[in-house]
Order: structure tokens, then sequence, then C-alpha cells
């Protein structure tokens, strides 16, 4: 008798200990990363709000990250070397915060750049015998060092603002003069004769342009190299439709087409870099379609990058380029006040791009100081605000919405499919065969959230005004 009660308490210890326990955090606007423990597991027959289709996956999942901007490294450098090496570890070290493995740098100065500059100013230096990468060696590359200390494997896509100025027919940075109503400090310089537009051409489109923007982009390569630093990826020209007063280049996509066809995607083919087209800031999917449909040009683009109005041309290319690679490259930025509302903005932002092929996510800045102000007067939103007064840090509400992603799914994951009244959500496979669950309760009362998932059917009530990922092992 006193062994058939051994065997019994021996075989219910091991019933428990083929079940991992789900895992449960969620973050409202005043309780970031709150571990959660009130799951219950029912039998399939109780009536659900969704079901997940383990069987039934979509894209492939390459990862999460942001950009490496100047002003990211300067507000960084106003902490401490310990707050500073505690950032890195939560962003990039695996398996501690945010697991950022794929992230974007520019190409030369950008809108949150110290200020104007190119790696070759020497007008008519079509050998790029004065290139320098210099400027990089105070801010961008120390940035992406750090990073890759908690992160060797740490992928670098990279696109241009401009390009050198004197390749511009107008001889500058900008492409507009500035905004009337805008916060910018800055001017320019740009007279209005100077100024180009939309649907143009600012590149100057002659072959020995061409044949020296490509060797600029070779030098950037084997530049990065020789700092240990793989550039992976290029996407040709950021916003390649729009018309800034900080560096900003216009192209048309024949231009374009031209541009890689002929002289870029050679030249990053010998290097086993990829191309990327984008990056995407328009709805209109036929800029797209002139260039995969190009005989020279569409042989060389491994994928396309969206943002913004981009998000509106993201689902038709993916349906009718299935097997192409699509990046969502830059999260939409907003105003600078970090605020919960634009926490819950973001979200939708994410839905949309993952549930339409997104292979990969991207924040924008990484770090601002407080109030987000570029060179060129702009204020927007950053994971992390630095206060120079204070010598202190906060990470913003953005910032946990990412990890509440990217730090449970992981490279490899797959988007599964779910079906079921509720929508509110998005749910991935992992590698390992764990499932992922990131849920919104954008209600303000609690809400009990019933999930169907095989022979389970999982309940969670959800906090009001939340995000909730829950994790499952495998056995759960």
């Amino acid at each position: 008798m006193i062994k058939k009660i051994l065997l019994l308490f021996v075989s219910i210890a091991l019933l428990f200990a083929c079940h991992d326990k789900p895992e449960w955090v969620s973050t409202t606007e005043k309780h970031p990363w709150q571990e959660e423990s009130n799951i219950k597991i029912q039998e399939p027959s109780n009536p659900s709000d969704v079901e997940l289709l383990p069987d039934s996956s979509l894209q492939t999942i390459e990862g999460f990250g942001a950009c490496f901007n100047e002003l990211g490294w300067t507000s960084l450098q106003e902490l401490s070397e310990n707050n500073r090496e505690d950032i890195f570890k939560e962003l990039f070290s695996p398996g501690v915060g945010a697991n950022f493995n794929i992230c974007r740098m520019p190409v030369g100065a950008n809108d949150f750049s110290r200020d104007w500059y190119s790696y070759d100013e020497t007008e008519g230096d079509f050998k790029m015998k004065n290139f320098t990468i210099a400027n990089d060696l105070e801010t961008l590359v120390p940035f992406i060092k750090e990073a890759q200390k908690q992160y060797p494997g740490l992928k670098i896509w990279a696109s241009p603002w401009s390009p050198p100025s004197w390749m511009k027919w107008n001889k500058h940075y900008a492409c507009h003069t500035i905004y009337k109503g805008m916060d910018a400090k800055f001017d320019n310089h740009l007279t209005p004769d100077k100024q180009g537009l939309e649907g143009t051409n600012m590149f100057i489109q002659d072959s020995i342009y061409f044949k020296a923007y490509a060797l600029y982009f070779s030098k950037f390569i084997d530049a990065y190299n020789n700092q240990g630093i793989t550039i992976s990826t290029i996407m040709p020209q950021n916003e390649f439709n729009s018309c800034q007063i900080f560096p900003s280049c216009t192209w048309t996509s024949a231009g374009l087409t031209t541009f890689i066809g002929k002289y870029l995607g050679p030249v990053m083919d010998k290097q086993h870099v990829e191309i990327m087209f984008g990056t995407m800031e328009r709805p209109t999917e036929a800029l797209v379609d002139t260039i995969l449909n190009d005989r020279y040009a569409g042989k060389y683009i491994q994928g396309v990058g969206f943002q913004w109005a981009g998000k509106k041309a993201i689902e038709g290319i993916h349906k009718r380029y299935p097997g192409l690679k699509l990046y969502q490259s830059e999260q939409e930025c907003g105003d600078g006040k970090n605020d919960w509302e634009y926490c819950k903005y973001a979200w939708t932002l994410m839905k949309h791009y993952l549930n339409n092929g997104a292979n990969a996510y991207m924040y924008w800045n990484l770090s601002l100081l407080k109030g987000g102000v570029s060179r060129w007067g702009w204020k927007q939103n950053s994971l992390i605000t630095v206060d120079s007064v204070t010598k202190s840090f906060q990470y913003n509400h953005e910032y946990y919405l990412m990890k509440h992603v990217s730090h449970f799914v992981k490279p490899g994951a797959k988007l599964l499919r779910t079906k079921g009244k509720f929508n509110n959500l998005l749910a991935f496979k992992n590698p390992d065969e764990s499932i992922v669950i990131v849920i919104q309760n954008d209600k303000d009362k609690a809400e009990p959230i019933a999930i169907k998932i095989g022979d389970k059917t999982i309940v969670a009530t959800t906090q009001e005004n939340s995000f909730n990922t829950i994790l499952l092992k495998k056995n759960f």
C-alpha cells in the first residue's frame, strides 16, 4: 500500500515536472513590466475569444532593433559609465532585456546627426581619394561597438540621407528651405531657387557621378569592415520622395533603377552586401514594382524597407511578392513627449506591419536628451530619455512595448495565424516551439481573454489599458 502511494506521488510530481508554467508580464502607463500569475488552463470545450493556429504559420521573423544616430551616442555620454553599461546590456545582451539583434545606421549625416557631413565633400573627387569616416570614429563607430560587446552577432544595415553635396545639382545637403511653423533653430541657408521637388532626381544623372557614388558605398563598407563592423545590407536612399530641410535627396524610381542596376548592384554583389529597395515612405506600390521588375536592377533587390506612409503599400507588395523580404525600416517618431497615447499608436503600427509580412521591425531613436530635439529642430520620441542636468535617464513607454515583443520573440520565429472575434494581439511560434502571445487590453476595465491553443484553453484577466505578453513553453 505504501509503495502504491509513493508511486502515485512520484507520478504526480513527474506530471507537473513535464509542464512548464506560463510566463506573463504586463505594462500599464504607471507600472511597466510587472510579473503576473493569474492564468487558468481549461479544457478546450470552454468557449474562447481567439484560437491560435500553431500549424498555420506566416512569415519568418528576423528580429527587432533601432537606429544608431549620432545624437543617441552624445546623449548617452551625459551618463556615468556604469549607467551606459547597464543600458547596453538591457538593449543588446541576449536574454536580458530587449534582445535587439538587427539595427540601422546612416551613411553620413542624417537629421539626428550633430551637423551635416559626408565622407567626401571634396568636389570632383570621383576617385574618392579624400574619403574618410573620421567623423564616425567619434560617434557611430563606438556606439555600434558598445552594442557589439553585448551581442557580437548584431546585424547592421545602412542607408544615406544625402550623398555628398557636390553630387547633387543644388550642391547642398538639403532639399527644402525652413518649413513654416517648424521648431527649427538652424537655418540651412538653402535658397528657394535651389529647392528640389518630389518626383525628380536631385542626384546628377551622369555615369561619372553614378560610378563615384557606387565607389563611395564600397569604401564605406570597407572602412567599417576595418573597424570590425560588417554592414550586411544597403538601402540606397532614405525616403527618396521626401524633400526635407535636413539631409535629403529626392530620386525617381527610374533614377534609382539605373543606379542600382548598372552601378551599385554589381559593386555590392562583389562585396557580398545585400541591397534592399528603400526606404519607401509613400503608399504608391508602383514605385516598388518599377524597380523589382527591371531586368537589371531587379536581380539585385533582396527586399524592401517601408516606413511612414509606406505602410499603405506593404500589404499589396507582400501579396504580389510573397517570398520577398520586407522590413519596417523606421517606426514613426512622435513629437518628443514620449507619452502613453503615442505608445498605443505605436502598437497599431507594429500590428499592421507584422500582419502584412514584415520580417523585421525597427524603432527609430535609441536615446535622446530630454525634449528630443534634432539639430534641425524636429522634436522626436526615443526609447530612452537622458536628463543632462540630473545625469539620469528613463526608459520610455515605447521601450517597454518593443520589449514586450523583442524580449520573447526569437530570430527564426513564425508569426501565427489566428481566428476568432478577438484580434488585438500578435502571436508567434519560436524555433524552440514556445508560443509568444502579445495582447493589448485597450478597455478602461480589466478584461479576461480566453485563448485556445490545440487541446488547451488559457484564460488571463488583463489589467485595464495594458500591454501583456504570455510565454507558453513547449510543454505548458
